[in-house]
Order: structure tokens, then sequence, then C-alpha cells
């Protein structure tokens, strides 16, 4: 018989010390940004977004491409680890979602310069923090799809937020047409 104590009963509250505990957890948690009292998904957007600028200067297009894609399937299992973690479905913390749906955005619409990039950039901002926030529409129901623990659990996560860019790059791109 173990003499560990039994595992909590409802959810988890994260910490510096659960951030740390598993890479999954750090991934998942945006490297601490997702513990912020305050909006966590909102700041894990800004984090992204300060991220992007810098990791721009390196990366060029295919290596987005990768880092996407890899951060997608390594995003779906830190995800998928940390809300079981959590004892929780979507918790409120994980903004590995935001993170990588706000770096394809800002990846998308990132090829132009000088004032047209920071108002683009700040207009897909708050066109993606809206669409992930209010979750009417597409969101709405990317986000009802994939409810529920496990793997799906962890990929619904990911997928509203998905759906969420998709949904800036369209307003973007309209805006850019008819500007």
């Amino acid at each position: 018989m173990s003499l560990a104590s039994p595992p909590p009963e409802g959810p988890v509250r994260p910490t510096g010390r659960f951030l740390w505990s598993h890479p999954a957890h750090a991934i998942a948690l945006g490297f601490g940004s997702g513990l912020s009292p305050w909006a966590p998904g909102t700041v894990g957007t800004l984090w992204a977004w300060l991220s992007f600028l810098v990791l721009d200067l390196w990366l060029d297009d295919r290596q987005w491409a990768l880092l996407l894609g890899a951060g997608l399937l390594v995003g779906w299992w830190a995800c998928t680890l940390t809300a079981r973690h959590l004892h929780t479905k979507d918790p409120g913390c994980i903004v590995w979602d935001e993170i990588l749906a706000f770096w394809a955005v800002l990846w998308l619409v990132t090829p132009t310069t000088g004032e047209a990039l920071w108002s683009r950039h700040l207009a897909a901002f708050i066109l993606f923090r809206a669409f992930d926030t209010i979750k009417a529409g597409p969101v709405g129901w990317a986000d009802r799809a994939f409810r529920g623990g496990g793997w799906r659990g962890g990929f619904g996560i990911l997928f509203d937020d998905l759906v969420a860019a998709l949904c800036t790059l369209l307003v973007v791109a309209l805006w850019v047409f008819f500007n």
C-alpha cells in the first residue's frame, strides 16, 4: 500500500512550482504568462506578440511553418497533459493555444513594414482577442465541438483559437482588400 497522498478531487490552482514541474506545463502555460491573475489569455497573446517580434528576426517562412506545425503537435500533447494534471477540461491558465494561433496570425499579416505593420498587428490583436473571448459563430462552434477530457479535449483547447485566428485573418484580408 502506498503512503503517497491521493490526487486532489477538484481543480488544481497552478503555481510557479507547478509550471516548472513538467515541460508540458511550461509550454501549455506559456512559460509563465498563463499564471497571470488578470486575463491570462490576453497576457498570453501579448507574450505571443513580443516573442513573435523577437523570433521573426531569425526565422524565415519555412522555419515559421515548421515551428507552427511542431508547435501544434507539441501543444496538443502539452495542453492535454496539463489539463489532466490541473483536473480541468479547459483551464484558463493554458495559453499555448493563444500563443500558437496568434503567431500564425502575425506570420501571415507581417509582410508589411513601418506604420502599416503596427496598425495591422494592433488590429489583428484586437480582433483575435475579441473572437477568442466572445466565441460567437464558428469560434463558439469550435469551442463546443471538442469538449471533454483526454486527447479530444486537448485538441479542443487548441481548435477554437485556431478558428479565432482564421476569423481574424479573414477580417484583416477583407480590410486590406477594401482599403
